[in-house]
């Protein structure tokens, strides 16, 4: 069948992505071969392919496909996490939207929606992978909210807390008014953002005094219980004692003293608001002072504030500020920067909160994963976050791992009486029953006793255990899959998520199976546009994805993605680089046409040119192997891809493509016809990781394959020994073949027409490639002189002088005349500089640097004519 003119992406890879998964090659089962295996970092269920998923997944699918051929049984479990916060606010949008409020529903009824709408929305973000040609083992897709995959999440938390590691207290947390729930410390993003610094003055109760305190939150002194002052300030030292009034409220406060207040700062009165700052509530601790939450779930006050409740707190901010001016409170209003904390998920601003929560204590949990990364147990790449993980990982703080909402796993916690200490842990109501009836001593309790608490799980603590809980190694930790496929070995994914889900599960595998989850972590940057903006949905500057595919093929976005992405390092993303990879993967077909259009002929001897053009790419592919294959050990995806597209590019189609063709209408050897199949089929492989569809397309179109012998399956080349000194003398001679293209370019002189050619040999440089410069040249014969040849067109490689006689490769007459006009016009040039040169005011009055670049100017026309005036000499 002939080979088709134009290559057709959409149809190559819509056949061969079916042909991969008919044939079961990306399923992997435990067998005696070396595993390598990658999990995904799963993308939230509700969510859709966007740039930072096309980076990471090629980068993943580079990984393992190259493993593949490299003999290792590569798998790559894929899956979906189940996004707690992002799917309820879906889910609680879509009931509005049909008119039903959550708080209407019970949590079976709302489960029923959550899941639901994961079944409809769940495999859309595998599906698009697909499209990117991800070969990942989707039969073992796995799902964070899966039977199995909860149970292990339900059985740690069971195992932390018995091991005294989950504690239920009473805390500050940052709290998301918009979701509903806490957040840990790491999905809280702190922003500079200016806003005010409000003056207002207390009154001193039973006098006429005020004193003044500054906030940057005047709606919060409705929730004010005391005033503090700095117990060595002497300005109030005559206050100890005494009480201050709040305005509007006219509640009546304490004023009392600690040194934790700073003299210099504001007013040096501090406003104390337990329930509403964590600094506050250390300090209403510490004085026994009354807590007062004037905030309801959602941030618009409650009853505690008065004529405000109901309202939003920034709306009440705008309000009382106007109230307090009315009431002679508001002294004055200073614009003042300060850092204000928002939801990593929602963007909503953070509200800290006083709430019973679960937490994980740390610190224990901590040292072995210090340990691993700051040794080389585990590699960060690239290494500069190394740093940085180590500062977090040395102060973390314990982890809230609960949540306000109904979507994930329940905490498997069940109150049995009124108290906030009366409450089991167990993995099941039957087994929670038994273990209160043995804590009560009452026998009488009855599962309809037990009440379970009513929050979910952090997302994180399910995902925390993804690289062990995809092999089920929590419920059977020796099952033979854990056995075999753990600890993993690569790990790709996003500097932004190093501590939410990369520590924790370094944490959780040295847990729980006293090892690492994986050996390299490769940090990818964040995709951003030509102005270094990060691409999102709300600014608009993000292309589609899949309309990228449909437009550039996926071999081509893929390529267009990693030529620019360094480790760790921002991809500066440009719809262009896609456009290039496409015209990289036309190229290789546009080589693989021409090649498979040559007659071949049996009985044609194979020529002195041919013999060289193998011997010495055969020695290129190898030293770009070495090249590729250090690039890959030092997670330089990017230099790998460049090397291959240097190689396939320059090398094979620019130079080796035209060392070998056979001349017009003439057949092939067959000797070299059967080795230029063998280098592209080298070649092939190592494209293979980068460009997976088209590489797969020519490589069968080759020849008919069976299903064993498929490239995505075959054998990566082994590196060989090589001879240097080759690439080495074809670099020059490459040179001299440009050196004579450029000259038969500039002169006019067809490239059907045979010149001749002389060589002046100082550098003693080989002669092996002078057929191939013959060839490539169209020379009538090359020839070694012993001096200069006059009359002729000449060019330097290194200190050897080439020469091409001009008698009848060109139109002498015409070619002097258009030496002496370029000689005429640059003596002309020269005058009008010596005359700039020769003017005293000129040289004394202008700057340094513009007499530096007249003289410059000067010395190239000098030094031009004395070459014109050479080139007319030789050919008069």
């Amino acid at each position: 069948m002939a080979i088709a003119s134009q290559y057709n992406a959409k149809q190559v890879e819509d056949k061969w992505y079916k042909y991969w998964m008919e044939n079961n090659y990306f399923h992997s089962e435990v067998d005696e071969r070396e595993p390598y295996t990658i999990v995904i970092p799963p993308p939230n269920v509700t969510g859709v392919l966007h740039m930072g998923h096309m980076l990471n997944n090629t980068i993943q699918d580079v990984l393992v496909r190259r493993a593949r051929l490299k003999g290792f049984n590569a798998c790559w479990v894929p899956g979906t996490d189940h996004a707690s916060i992002a799917t309820e606010a879906k889910v609680v949008a879509k009931l509005k939207a049909e008119g039903i409020n959550k708080n209407d529903l019970s949590r079976e009824e709302f489960l029923e929606h959550a899941w639901e709408w994961t079944h409809k929305h769940g495999g859309i973000i595998l599906e698009q992978l697909k499209k990117l040609g991800a070969s990942c083992d989707w039969e073992r897709t796995k799902f964070t909210m899966d039977e199995k995959m909860s149970a292990s999440v339900i059985k740690v938390f069971v195992d932390l807390y018995e091991k005294g590691l989950i504690y239920r207290g009473y805390r500050m947390v940052n709290w998301d008014p918009e979701a509903k729930t806490t957040l840990s410390d790491e999905e809280v993003i702190y922003q500079e953002k200016q806003g005010n610094l409000y003056y207002l003055n207390y009154k001193i109760e039973g006098s006429e005094e005020t004193l003044t305190i500054a906030t940057t939150r005047p709606e919060t002194i409705l929730g004010d219980t005391a005033i503090c002052v700095n117990p060595n300030d002497e300005r109030f030292s005559h206050l100890k004692g005494k009480k201050a009034i709040v305005p509007i409220n006219n509640r009546v406060i304490p004023i009392i003293e600690d040194e934790y207040v700073d003299v210099e700062f504001g007013t040096g009165c501090l406003k104390v608001t337990p329930a509403h700052d964590e600094n506050d509530k250390m300090l209403g601790e510490k004085h026994n002072l009354k807590v007062i939450d004037i905030f309801n779930d959602d941030a618009t006050l409650n009853s505690y504030g008065l004529h405000y409740e109901g309202k939003d707190r920034f709306t009440v901010r705008k309000e009382i500020t106007k109230e307090l001016e009315e009431l002679g409170v508001l002294q004055k209003i200073e614009e003042h920067t300060n850092k204000v904390g928002t939801s990593e998920r929602t963007g909503a601003v953070i509200e800290p909160k006083l709430s019973d929560q679960w937490f994980l204590k740390m610190k224990d949990l901590a040292e072995p994963a210090i340990k691993a990364v700051v040794g080389d147990d585990i590699n960060l790449v690239p290494d500069k976050f190394l740093n940085t993980y180590k500062h977090w990982m040395e102060n973390v703080r314990d982890w809230n791992v609960s949540r306000q909402l109904w979507w994930g796993q329940q905490i498997p916690a069940y109150y049995y009486g009124d108290g906030k200490e009366d409450f089991v842990v167990a993995e099941t109501i039957e087994s929670a029953l038994e273990k209160a009836k043995e804590k009560t001593g009452n026998q009488d309790l009855q599962i309809s006793s037990l009440i379970q608490d009513k929050d979910a799980l952090d997302t994180w603590f399910s995902s925390w255990l993804w690289p062990m809980s995809v092999f089920n190694g929590i419920l059977e930790p020796e099952n033979k899959e854990i056995q075999y496929y753990y600890p993993t070995n690569d790990l790709v994914t996003a500097p932004e998520i190093l501590f939410f889900w990369v520590a924790r599960m370094i944490m959780a595998g040295y847990e729980y199976r006293g090892e690492r989850p994986f050996k390299n972590v490769y940090l990818t940057g964040i995709v951003r546009d030509k102005q270094r903006r990060k691409m999102s949905k709300s600014l608009g500057n993000s292309p589609d994805p899949l309309g990228l595919i449909e437009q550039y093929g996926a071999d081509g976005v893929r390529v267009g993605m990693l030529l620019s992405s360094p480790a760790g390092n921002d991809l500066m993303f440009d719809e262009d680089l896609c456009k290039q990879g496409s015209a990289f993967t036309n190229k290789i077909w546009n080589a693989f046409r021409l090649v498979k259009g040559w007659d071949v002929s049996e009985e044609k001897e194979q020529p002195g040119t041919a013999k060289i053009a193998l011997k010495w790419y055969r020695a290129r592919f190898q030293k770009t192997l070495r090249e590729i294959e250090d690039h890959f050990d030092k997670y330089r995806i990017s230099d790998a891809l460049m090397a291959t597209y240097k190689l396939v590019w320059d090398d094979y189609c620019s130079w080796f493509l035209e060392m070998i063709k056979p001349g017009f209408e003439e057949p092939v050897d067959a000797v070299t016809f059967k080795e230029v199949i063998s280098i592209l089929e080298d070649n092939l492989k190592i494209l293979h990781p980068f460009i997976p569809f088209a590489s797969e397309e020519i490589w069968q179109e080759i020849t008919e394959r069976t299903p064993e012998e498929a490239l995505i399956v075959a054998k990566w080349p082994e590196t060989e020994s090589f001879d240097e000194n080759i690439i080495a003398e074809f670099a020059v001679a490459s040179e001299v073949i440009t050196g004579i293209r450029k000259i038969r370019k500039e002169k006019n002189i067809s490239f059907k027409n045979e010149v001749e050619f002389k060589v002046l040999n100082n550098e003693k440089t080989s002669t092996y490639f002078d057929p191939v410069i013959i060839k490539m040249g169209n020379l009538s014969a090359l020839e070694y002189v012993e001096k200069q040849v006059e009359g002729a067109l000449s060019f330097r490689v290194k200190s050897n002088d080439y020469f091409i006689p001009v008698t009848g490769a060109i139109d002498m007459d015409a070619e002097i005349e258009k030496l002496q006009e370029e000689l005429n016009y640059t003596v002309g040039f020269l005058k009008s500089v010596d005359k700039k040169l020769s003017n005293e005011r000129f040289v004394n009055n202008a700057p340094e640097k513009v007499v530096a670049v007249e003289k410059s100017k000067k010395a190239d026309a000098e030094a031009k004519i004395e070459a014109l005036k050479a080139s007319l000499a030789s050919l008069k």
